[in-house]
């Protein structure tokens, strides 16, 4: 900035309103990197052709799985090779469709298809390795893929008590899903019949204790079948066994009509209560399994009851009386289970057994050398995990489980596992992505709090920009994404961390690379100095070659006699566009 005579002139163009303050922050150019396209297997061209643009950062775009597939092995180490020579960093998007890592698809929960899921990560992470057989690559998963989520009130909106707008329930045993939204009920003991809203999260806790005191019901109502057998007949049924024990009676003697009604009524109560055991096992063992620990400690209670009644009881009726006892334990409101759990909550423990598991079977196969970087990224909002918080609590029980499998192996101690699980496995943010929060009527400023859960555990950047409703994909600063206030939450390790610009819908209209784009728009400097003039700039430092007294340069001198060399400026002395050749020969001038 020059200074002379009490007055100042400074750069007219200061930058873009979205552009990141220069002065305190940096997005260096070589920070920042492209997709290539998704379409193509032939990574080979696609790399070579982004490297045209002068990124440093390529991220090979695999997220269909035919196209992954379709990559063939030699190219994965041809562009490892070409990597080196120009001293890019490789990073590679893993498939997106089809990867339910959570096993849950619309037709419910599968442990099998999660299992395979698990295969089908590690898999990738292998072949991945070939990009990068000496370092960690970073390879990107999406949290979750095909499954609903639940509809979150923005924070400002939340009474409290009350988070979910509609909210998306599993029943953990059957896999099977339900929606739950607010609900208008009238009590008639009410004082006032007036409406009394519902939130989901009441909708869930009435539906866990309505569907389990229906299902014990149903057991009683059975055990009292048992029960009219046994108490209509008693009298006959006890003679019976009495003169059996006595001696009166021995077995395979003729019976008398009397004796064999009583002995048919005493099978039938038999096999009714023999149904019956197998229930009553069931719904134990169902309420034990998905029970809080307080709700266990009293289930041992009933469990030692039972089992004392049944050693004292070595007829029919006292065992039927031990299982009526049992059975009105459990249906006790305080021991009924939670079978029904948010799509999230459920989520979360599947997919972070899929990552964890895949990953130590990555570094067990690796022998724990160059491992790749299983890094979580937030999918469009609206869809399961896609907050920042779904994000974290993820990143964090998928290290549980990968430290978990790793002491359980034997393979590492509990303190060298956590420090691994920290280096291997992450979080992507996804700028864009979390965006579409908007049309869930987020505030710009609750959107911008979401990134602060992910900045602790962040390994990678997605920059993408849109306007909140759709999934548009353009360089920063064509929409209303706050990068710069994102970029303040994420803090040293979001400047630090390789940022991948995914402008499919830019690529898809335009045809020219976002890379200038985003470049202006996130304010990088021109030079590597990390001073002025930034790329934001870039328009206000367009200047012609003139001065105070006209052109600098004698133009028609050049457009008479042509100034040596080809191809340049008319301003020094190119071609005159549209010229048949010179003023004195009129031939074209060499």
């Amino acid at each position: 900035m020059a200074e002379k005579r009490g007055y100042r002139i400074s750069d007219i163009y200061q930058g873009g309103y979205s552009s990141l303050d220069p002065s305190n922050n940096y997005i260096t150019a070589g920070s920042l990197g492209m997709t290539t396209d998704p379409r193509s297997a032939n990574i080979l061209q696609e790399v070579s052709l982004k490297l045209s643009s002068g990124v440093k950062q390529v991220e090979i775009e695999a997220v269909s799985p035919e196209i992954f597939d379709s990559i063939p092995k030699q190219q994965l180490r041809e562009v490892n090779r070409l990597s080196k020579l120009t001293g890019v960093d490789v990073s590679i998007h893993a498939p997106v469709s089809g990867m339910n890592v959570s096993g849950i698809t619309q037709q419910g929960y599968s442990e099998t298809d999660r299992e395979a899921m698990e295969r089908k990560v590690a898999d990738i992470l292998i072949r991945s390795h070939d990009l990068n057989p000496e370092g960690n690559i970073p390879v990107n998963f999406h949290s979750a893929e095909g499954i609903p989520g639940s509809q979150l009130l923005p924070p400002s909106k939340r009474k409290l008590g009350e988070k979910y707008q509609r909210m998306i329930i599993i029943n953990q045993q059957t896999g099977r899903l339900a929606p739950l939204e607010p609900e208008i009920r009238y009590y008639p003991e009410a004082e006032k019949l007036e409406p009394q809203r519902l939130t989901p999260e009441q909708e869930l806790d009435i539906h866990n204790r309505t569907e389990w005191d229906n299902s014990i019901s149903q057991v009683i109502f059975n055990k009292e079948r048992a029960d009219e057998i046994l108490e209509g007949h008693q009298l006959l049924i006890q003679h019976l066994f009495e003169d059996l024990k006595t001696g009166k009676l021995r077995q395979g003697e003729p019976l008398s009509p009397e004796q064999e009604a009583a002995l048919r009524h005493y099978r039938n109560a038999e096999a009714y209560l023999q149904d019956l055991n197998k229930q009553i096992n069931t719904f134990f063992s169902r309420a034990y399994e998905f029970g809080t620990e307080h709700q266990r400690e009293i289930l041992k209670t009933y469990s030692e009851k039972f089992k004392k009644d049944l050693a004292d009881s070595p007829d029919l009726f006292l065992q039927s009386k031990a299982m009526h006892n049992l059975l009105h334990g459990l249906k006790n409101p305080q021991v009924a289970p939670n079978l029904y759990v948010p799509i999230e909550k459920f989520a979360i423990e599947k997919s972070s057994e899929t990552f964890g598991k895949a990953a130590w079977d990555t570094y067990k196969k690796l022998k724990g050398k160059n491992i790749p970087i299983l890094t979580i990224e937030n999918p469009p909002a609206g869809f399961g995990l896609s907050t920042g918080e779904d994000i974290k609590n993820l990143v964090e029980k998928s290290r549980e489980q990968f430290v978990k499998k790793a002491v359980a192996d034997g393979g590492l101690s509990e303190n060298e596992a956590t420090k691994q699980a920290e280096k291997l496995i992450g979080a992507t943010w996804d700028v864009g992505h979390i965006n579409m929060l908007r049309k869930f009527g987020y505030s710009e400023k609750e959107i911008i709090e979401e990134t602060k859960h992910v900045a602790p555990l962040l390994k990678h950047v997605h920059l993408s920009d849109n306007f909140g409703f759709e999934h548009t994909e353009l360089p920063m600063g064509m929409g209303n994404v706050p990068l710069k206030e994102m970029m303040k939450k994420l803090g040293k390790k979001g400047f630090e961390a390789r940022k991948i610009v995914e402008a499919a819908a830019w690529w898809q209209h335009w045809k020219t690379p976002p890379f200038q784009e985003t470049l202006e728009a996130v304010g990088s400097p021109i030079y590597g100095m990390k001073m002025a003039p930034y790329w934001s700039q870039a328009p206000g430092l367009y200047q012609g070659y003139f001065s105070g007294y006209g052109q600098m340069f004698p133009q028609v001198h050049y457009e008479t006699f042509g100034a040596g060399f080809s191809r340049l400026p008319q301003e020094l002395g190119g071609q005159v566009q549209g010229a048949q050749g010179s003023r004195m020969s009129g031939r074209p001038m060499e």
